[in-house]
């Protein structure tokens, strides 16, 4: 008798560690979800931004300035890394940009 009510304490208490643990788990799974939608979203900007500023590198320039040749650079060092870290954060979802290597190469 004393072996079946032991055994019935096991089986509750593995109930209520496994309800305890399908809650915590489905916490877990809404801000994975939460922090998905929010990448997404952080990528569709960069998206937007990164064509808005190759529309603006493809245009020549034609005030020899100092100050205007170093604002270029810094769009341009913008450029490159809202693509690194589009590439990064895309890594492992097999969607990558192969233009960091080619502008690279056209650069120098």
């Amino acid at each position: 008798m004393s072996f079946e009510l032991i055994l019935i304490i096991l089986c509750c208490l593995l109930s209520c560690l496994s309800l305890f643990l399908g809650i915590k788990l489905y916490q877990f799974s809404i801000i994975l979800l939460s922090i998905e939608d929010a990448i997404e979203e952080s990528l569709d900007i960069l998206d937007s931004k990164y064509s808005s500023m190759n529309e603006i590198i493809q245009r020549p320039v034609f005030f020899d300035s100092v100050e205007i040749r170093q604002v270029i650079n810094d769009i341009k060092d913008c450029h490159r890394s809202i693509l690194l870290i589009a590439n990064k954060l895309t890594k492992n979802t097999g969607i990558n940009s192969g233009e960091t290597k080619e502008e690279d190469n056209q650069e120098k």
